[in-house]
């Protein structure tokens, strides 16, 4: 590959695999070798923000555990012991060069809700201004099922969208996206993720890590989006992140996209868990795709679950495929009401409303 251009910002996120040596056992030499390269960039004005894993397999070690828990409460244990040996060895490795870590918990709850995720970003862009190095990770000691982002993949690909990253590095034991049905051979650079290239990923046996090669596909699909180019590589290589920049190192680059999706969209699209949904014809989708029109009542046929109006929602073709995703402005009730009918019918059951789409094109991503 040829060099690219610096970044301005760029997210490293770190597996557990290349942090730890075994179950609780942290490999300062590689903390200390990051380090170095994190200082480096930043000798050369890129802002970094560091996603690190780690903080289950410390406590599983320090408390003696040889498999990861499947109880949550003792997940949550292992989390609550090791995250603060975690932040100690990344402060050790950042003293050196004279560097602050700056710890960041997050659920995903933290990034649904309009105002948090505002303020998550605001709080990060403070950090950077004041010269630290964000070292973020999930609140696994509170995590529950429905709060967690899944795997530190998926929260990188999250954090480098919610800062505008130029770049996001996925280190881990991985040398990048192998073409297992191919020649077998890393694939060095993605153009666009198709059906062919997820069927390459894998999952991963690893007692402490989490996702494989199959959350870090997911996690670039998202980031590229947002217009951040994804690199996927070994942590066992010297200086891997500079070498990458520099289209000398070994490993696989996703090509972000042309036209990234505004803040707010991506925001709908890709940091909603949405448990209800709006139906709509087959005739509506291609307004909605096509023409980027507002979902009207006339295009609706039903919803699904209860919701109220300001929630977000699930837009739903005839066959359940989930089309868009966006903030309605009725509740389950009404819709049950409106589906089907016209803007004269609208206007006389609504003689006061301003609007009357159901969702508005603005608070819609078509996905």
């Amino acid at each position: 590959m040829k060099p690219f251009a610096q970044p301005k910002r760029i997210v490293i996120k770190l597996g557990t695999g290349v942090l730890t040596t075994g179950i609780g056992k942290l490999d300062t030499a590689r903390i200390a070798a990051l380090s170095s390269e994190v200082a480096a960039f930043r000798a050369r004005g890129i802002e970094v923000i560091v996603v690190s894993s780690g903080a289950v397999g410390l406590g599983m070690g320090r408390l003696g555990l040889e498999k990861k828990p499947r109880d949550i409460s003792k997940k949550q244990a292992c989390a609550a012991v090791g995250q603060s040996l975690l932040m100690q060895y990344w402060q050790d490795g950042l003293d050196p060069h004279g560097l602050t870590a700056a710890q960041v918990l997050l659920t995903h709850d933290d990034l649904r809700g309009r105002q948090r995720y505002l303020g998550v970003k605001d709080c990060l862009e403070t950090l950077i201004d004041y010269g630290t190095i964000p070292v973020i990770n999930e609140n696994d000691t509170v995590s529950a099922s429905e709060i967690k982002f899944g795997d530190n993949d998926t929260l990188s690909a999250m954090v480098a969208s919610l800062t505008g990253a130029q770049h996001l590095f996925i280190i881990s034991t991985a040398p990048g996206l192998i073409d297992m049905k191919g020649t077998g051979k890393i694939v060095p650079v993605v153009q666009k993720i198709t059906p062919e290239i997820e069927a390459m990923a894998g999952g991963t046996t690893s007692e402490t890590a989490t996702g494989g090669m199959v959350s870090k596909i997911s996690a670039a699909k998202l980031a590229v989006k947002s217009g951040c180019g994804v690199f996927i590589a070994s942590g066992a290589e010297p200086e891997i992140m500079h070498r990458l920049l520099a289209g000398t190192g070994p490993g696989t680059f996703f090509v972000p996209s042309g036209i990234p999706m505004d803040s707010k969209k991506r925001w709908l699209a890709y940091f909603q868990r949405p448990t209800c949904s709006i139906s709509v014809k087959a005739d509506a989708i291609p307004a909605l795709r096509e023409q980027g029109r507002s979902l009207l009542a006339v295009g609706v046929t039903g919803a699904k679950g209860i919701f109220a109006a300001g929630e977000i929602v699930n837009v739903l073709a005839p066959d359940d495929t989930v089309i868009a995703r966006g903030k309605t402005a009725y509740g389950s009730v009404e819709i049950a009401k409106i589906a089907g009918k016209h803007g004269d019918e609208m206007r006389a059951l609504y003689p006061t409303r301003k609007h009357l789409e159901v969702v508005h094109r603005d608070e819609m991503a078509v996905l």
